[in-house]
């Protein structure tokens, strides 16, 4: 685990952002991608100090590495598929994502942190570009604030589509990281997956596909963490000169350890889950996929 922290103001709100990557052992892009971003946090540029200033990065490089080791595709040393168990986690059957998800429902029930972002790096067989799965939710307002950042990237890394991304909630997905923290985190906090290709993308007004490269999914990873400059600046988190700003967010409810909701995305944590619980009782916890 990497954590990035510096000079955030002693018992002020800390702001998290929270990747993860390779969780499916074959898709080897996406650690490239993650070392992008974190060598651009560790560096000297000006952007990466602001970033560390005001924002908390807790990055897991490699959720699967037994898989890894073993030349895995997809699944565990154990022969499960990790991103379809963030509902239930064993911790004998599926470790790394059980204190993973142990350590975000510490963060979420601690009153001075905010998990704003949850990212899941991945890699696409069969697209092009990158691009980002996010969640639907009721909130028309949530989910309008939810396409910001991926347009923020559009903007900022060529190769990254956002005619690609799109926002689902299909049943198969319902085990995966963005599905489930999307549906169990507050309306503050925005979950994706970021997807990259395998072999290539297209600059926006060409039709020729570059190839990828390593440096290629590196510059993407840096593109992600400057875009969080924007993000944030945009939302007047950041500003010329530099400032903190109040609280203004509303008070969590707290989220008791071991806690099994469905990763469908919600308004609220607290009454809205309560009530579909109540109207769907089968529903308390997803079944092993």
């Amino acid at each position: 685990m990497v954590e990035l922290q510096a000079n955030l103001r002693p018992g002020a709100e800390q702001k998290v952002v929270f990747i993860t990557a390779r969780v499916h052992p074959g898709e080897t892009p996406s650690s490239f991608v993650c070392q992008g971003i974190i060598d651009f946090l560790v560096s000297q540029h000006p952007i990466a100090k602001v970033l560390r200033d005001h924002l908390v990065f807790k990055i897991a490089p490699m959720l699967n590495p037994d898989g890894v080791y073993l030349g895995n595709y997809r699944c565990s040393l154990m022969g499960f598929d990790l991103n379809r168990h963030w509902a239930n986690p064993s911790p004998w059957a599926h470790p790394t994502l059980h204190g993973v998800k142990q350590l975000i429902i510490e963060m979420y029930n601690n009153p001075k942190i905010n998990l704003e972002f949850y990212i899941d790096i991945h890699a696409h067989s069969t697209m092009m570009n990158g691009f980002m799965y996010g969640n639907i939710f009721e909130d028309e307002e949530r989910f309008q604030r939810q396409a910001v950042l991926p347009k923020l990237l559009c903007q900022n890394a060529e190769d990254f589509s956002y005619s690609s991304t799109s926002f689902n909630r299909d049943a198969v997905k319902a085990g995966t990281g963005r599905r489930f923290l999307g549906g169990l985190l507050n309306d503050t906090s925005y979950c994706y997956t970021l997807e990259v290709s395998f072999y290539s993308y297209i600059v926006a007004g060409t039709t020729t596909a570059v190839p990828y490269t390593e440096e290629a999914y590196m510059k993407l990873g840096r593109n992600v963490a400057r875009t969080f400059l924007d993000y944030y600046r945009l939302n007047s988190l950041v500003e010329r000169p530099l400032a903190p700003t109040p609280k203004t967010r509303k008070e969590k409810e707290p989220l008791f350890k071991g806690t099994t909701l469905q990763g469908q995305g919600t308004s609220h944590v607290g009454s809205k889950l309560e009530k579909r619980s109540q109207t769907h009782p089968k529903d308390q916890s997803l079944p092993t996929q």
